[in-house]
């Protein structure tokens, strides 16, 4: 095997700081999109509640008047 080549101080540092810029962003991008994401989900759920209901309606018509005709 080859032995390892000794690599250059400023290159480990360029590496790291290179990690740590892109942690910290990381980060922040993750802080600002977080809320949009949470409220997206809020409207979401209170439009599945609507559609839900809409539906539960929906089927109990249809049920009530498939009883009408049976009579």
């Amino acid at each position: 095997m080859v032995p390892p080549v000794q690599v250059s101080p400023l290159i480990k540092l360029t590496r790291y700081s290179a990690l740590l810029v892109g942690m910290l962003y990381g980060k922040t991008r993750y802080d600002y999109l977080k809320p949009v994401a949470e409220e997206e989900r809020r409207i979401e759920s209170e439009e599945k509640k609507k559609r839900e209901e809409l539906e539960r309606i929906a089927k109990e018509l249809a049920e009530a008047s498939e009883e009408s005709i049976l009579k």
